[in-house]
């Protein structure tokens, strides 16, 4: 979920993390003679000379880390490396067959979003992943108008609709409640990122819509924040004030002069995959909540039938 929420005011939910430029001098080798003044080697090499072997090895490996580090900003092994450490994070809490599906379920969304910037000529990088905060992908071109910036914020929630969606047919048709565990939490992601607050994905939606569409937006991003007490949320809701300021301002009007048939067009998509979303998260929940109330069921019988047997 990329995009700028204004042409003059580049908000992005995700912050631009890119590595620093590391400049490495440049040694030239001249050939020994009797004047030349041997420099002794920097503490540092001296501590790791001491080490023997492993101390050249340790030595090599730096020296070699910051070009690693480049090289994981230059190609899509970035994106890998992320996805692994984010399955790391998530086993510790739910397993690892849940959280291999949870971040691909993630993975899809940013496909959504990075297919969706192909089309429309933007340069972007690879997709980031960030455990227990999601996942970004750097925009690094600007859309023409509203619209285009709509048909890539609108790009992920759908593309994450239909893998949600995938998932939820395989829990009904093997009855594995993994599979419904992942279905609705693939749609709370979604529906979660249709929340019209920009820079969340509704909020850039919304933008081609009408962007008076942020107002009760935000309204509603303020009451999701007394229910989950997210500190994500409280990030996206200052970055928001920033877009409802910009609301009176009308810097580009020309950004926003979208003809009305896409406008419309874009609103029936939008409210339809709201519907959609919100659905199917009310189907791949229904089969959680009826284990979790049989589970409280057969707790309660067996509670009542061991006060019985202690009466007798």
């Amino acid at each position: 979920m990329t995009g700028p929420d204004h042409p003059d005011d580049r908000v992005h939910l995700e912050p631009q993390h890119t590595l620093p430029d590391y400049v490495s001098p440049e040694f030239h080798q001249y050939p020994a003679t009797q004047e030349t003044e041997l420099v002794p080697p920097a503490p540092q090499k001296q501590w790791l000379q001491k080490l023997g072997p492993v101390g050249v090895a340790l030595a090599f490996a730096f020296g070699k880390l910051k070009w690693l580090l480049l090289l994981l900003k230059m190609t899509k092994l970035g994106t890998l490396i992320t996805m692994l450490l984010a399955i790391w994070a998530y086993t510790m809490l739910w397993g690892a067959p849940f959280a291999i599906g949870f971040v691909l379920l993630i993975f899809i969304h940013e496909m959504g979003h990075a297919l969706m910037l192909r089309q429309q000529g933007i340069p972007a990088g690879a997709p980031v992943f960030i455990p227990f905060v999601g996942a970004f992908i750097a925009m690094k071109g600007r859309p023409r108008d509203a619209y285009a910036e709509a048909l890539v914020g609108i790009g992920g929630p759908a593309l994450g609709a239909l893998a949600a969606l995938v998932c939820l047919g395989i829990g009904y048709w093997t009855g594995s409640l993994i599979w419904f565990a992942l279905a609705s939490s693939g749609f709370f992601i979604n529906l979660f990122n249709m929340v019209p607050v920009s820079p969340l994905d509704g909020g850039r939606i919304t933008g081609v819509i009408s962007r008076w569409l942020w107002l009760p937006g935000y309204l509603i991003g303020i009451a999701v924040l007394f229910v989950s007490f997210s500190p994500i949320l409280v990030l996206i809701l200052i970055l928001g004030l920033v877009n409802l300021w910009n609301l009176r301002k009308n810097r580009d009007p020309a950004y926003y002069q979208v003809p009305a048939a896409r406008r419309v067009a874009m609103g029936v998509a939008f409210f339809g995959l709201l519907a959609l979303l919100t659905l199917g998260m009310w189907l791949a929940d229904s089969p959680l909540k009826a284990l979790h109330y049989k589970a409280q069921e057969s707790g309660s019988a067996a509670h009542t039938g061991h006060e019985a047997s202690a009466d007798c």
